[in-house]
């Protein structure tokens, strides 16, 4: 939570805000990348005051961590990620009671976020801020040549790694061949010999 009591309300008023907190749970991309739970995060914050609220401008810096998506690696990066917001006030009568909202309105307001007594609560904007800084397929390196497809050994670390190509038709073919190539024989060694030693004795 961010105090926004020293700001006031006067339109125009301006105060500059570094902070550092930790990192809350599950930010980032789940599985794929992120910043890790507690990890220090560097905030640097503007809190402009206007009429309807506090627009929040700043930048969270981090270092994020996950894995190359070609070869499966760990892999960090210094993350900056830059945001703005609208913070309003919650409209109140003379007495400073919050006024109840007409339906059509309460549903506008969804969308919206709230200062409530004086504070506002960043981790939204934060999450919103960080998965759109973060790459959607991190890599450890640009050039990065990934996994070898058929036995996943990891090619950077041999470049010359591959595999002899075998078409899968061609394969088919000489099983037919050399199953074709065995009957042939079969019927030499096995079928026309012994018929014709047979017809010599029928002479003889």
């Amino acid at each position: 939570m961010f105090d926004t009591h020293e700001l006031g309300r006067r339109p125009g008023a301006l105060q500059r805000l570094t902070r550092t907190i930790d990192a809350p749970k599950d930010l980032g991309i789940q599985g794929v990348i992120g910043v890790p739970e507690g990890a220090p995060m560097e905030l640097e914050l503007r809190l402009e005051s206007v009429m309807e609220g506090v627009l929040v401008t700043g930048t969270a810096r981090a270092r994020a961590v996950g894995e190359c998506v070609r070869c499966l690696e760990p892999l960090e990066l210094e993350l900056a990620a830059d945001f703005q917001e609208m913070f309003s006030y919650p409209d109140a009568d003379d007495r400073g009671r919050v006024k109840a909202e007409p339906a059509d309105d309460a549903e506008e307001d969804e969308d919206r976020l709230f200062i409530e007594d004086g504070l506002f609560d960043l981790e939204p904007v934060l999450r919103d801020a960080v998965v759109l800084a973060l790459p959607m397929q991190p890599v450890c390196q640009d050039d990065c040549l990934g996994l070898c497809s058929q036995c996943g050994v990891r090619l950077a670390d041999d470049p010359d790694h591959h595999h002899d190509a075998v078409d899968i038709r061609w394969a088919a073919l000489q099983g037919l061949a050399g199953s074709s190539g065995d009957g042939e024989k079969d019927e030499l060694s096995g079928g026309a010999l012994p018929s014709a030693h047979a017809d010599e004795k029928q002479e003889k």
